[in-house]
């Protein structure tokens, strides 16, 4: 499959085929199970009319604009995000800007701003719960009459349900700030995901037996501090390698002002300085805690490592 075309705003899109264009419109954050659901119904669209399915989503979210001193803190950094949704069979991504001149658009000319800047513009797909506009006063029945109006069709997708509650970014959120993993993976349909490039570090694993890859965490999100199964591999794709990871401040040894994650290879190691890699974060295995000796600690991590093995020949 192509990797679909991106588009940095709505004023640089282009659609070279004259198809109809079907769009699936929201912050996506997380490119979770829920959020696919809306996307999917776009795909199917486009099939059905022989037409394209896209994504309009936006960056940075709205909190930032509206309440910069606690936004909301992303799933997914920008990089993560489209590497979600390029696997997606969609045909094309718009990323556009939430800033002050989009926060204006009023509610009511949303849908003829979409048609001015995609005349080709087919239909419209969104959550049901979706809200739009200067105030976020839109909501889908308001979306559906402005759709009506401009020849466009408008699907709002129910919310998805899963072990009795929706499907949400914040249950995600929650899930991850509180080493709920395995609950988060299932909620996103896929392993969570960080990608960084590999560091220098103090080499202090490789003193005690235990190289590590150091990669330096610069996403809105931090998972809870502990200790993770993870999947280890190029950030452009290839063989996954099966690791055991840290991610925290390292009370034990040199504590550190901002969390790093340390991923510790089960398996012949191709990465070096300079690599961007690719971490999937499979299984929470404990909480990262200050030990009172090196040596204790070395015991610690050779038992995590027993611990990440075992998980992943039970997998």
């Amino acid at each position: 499959m192509d990797t679909p075309r991106h588009f940095r705003s709505l004023d640089s899109f282009r659609s070279d085929s004259g198809r109809p264009v079907h769009l699936a419109i929201g912050m996506f954050d997380g490119v979770h199970i829920g959020h696919r659901v809306v996307i999917e119904s776009a795909i199917r669209a486009a099939a059905r009319s022989g037409g394209v399915a896209g994504v309009l989503t936006f960056w940075p979210h709205p909190s930032r604009l509206f309440r910069p001193e606690s936004p909301v803190p992303m799933i997914l950094g920008v990089r993560a995000k489209f590497a979600e949704l390029d696997k997606l069979r969609i045909d094309f991504v718009v990323q556009e800007a939430f800033d002050q001149e989009f926060a204006a658009t009023e509610s009511s000319q949303f849908v003829s701003l979409l048609k001015s800047k995609i005349p080709e513009l087919a239909s419209v797909h969104t959550g049901d719960n979706w809200r739009f506009g200067k105030g976020r006063l839109g909501d889908v029945k308001l979306l559906e009459s402005l759709a009506r109006e401009a020849g466009v069709e408008a699907e709002a997708l129910e919310c998805l349900y899963l072990d009795g509650e929706r499907v949400s970014s914040t249950r995600i959120r929650n899930a991850l700030q509180e080493g709920r993993i395995e609950e988060a993976n299932r909620l996103l349909g896929y392993e969570y995901e960080s990608f960084g490039v590999v560091t220098e570090g103090q080499r202090m694993g490789r003193t005690i037996g235990v190289p590590t890859l150091n990669l330096p965490f610069d996403g809105d999100l931090q998972p809870k501090y502990g200790v993770y199964a993870a999947r280890v591999s190029s950030e452009s794709g290839g063989e996954q390698l099966k690791g055991v990871a840290n991610f925290g401040i390292r009370p034990t040894v040199n504590s550190l002002e901002a969390p790093l994650l340390e991923v510790h290879v089960l398996e012949e190691c191709p990465f070096t300085y300079g690599d961007r890699v690719r971490v999937e974060w499979a299984r929470f295995l404990r909480a990262e805690r200050k030990f009172d000796s090196v040596e204790r600690l070395k015991e610690q991590i050779e038992s995590d490592i027993r611990t990440a093995s075992d998980f992943f020949e039970e997998g």
